[in-house]
């Protein structure tokens, strides 16, 4: 995976996120072998969210390390610029 483009990468992450959600759909039906499903699926669950929560932390992380390095013209003046702060947002033209 390390050698797919974003686009690549950003669809695969779709695919294995809509895969997931129909996984853990199924895991939340009723059926003959409740209690083993649930715990299977609970584990899934669980273990999705904290990879989830990891990659939100990554990305996060990396976005305030690119804004701070600053992008084309746009030269922050704190550690934790806002939307905001880059020149290149047009403010509503009323």
């Amino acid at each position: 995976m390390s050698g797919l483009p974003n686009g690549e990468l950003l669809a695969a992450l779709d695919s294995v996120l809509l895969e997931l959600e129909r996984r853990l759909l199924n895991y939340a039906r009723i059926g003959p072998e409740i209690l083993e499903m649930a715990n299977e699926g609970l584990v899934l669950a669980v273990r999705a969210g904290a990879r989830l929560g990891q990659s939100q932390s990554s990305a996060t992380h990396a976005a305030g390390h690119l804004q701070l390095v600053g992008v084309g013209e746009w030269k922050p003046t704190s550690t934790r610029p806002g939307w905001s702060d880059d020149p290149r947002v047009a403010g509503d033209a009323d």
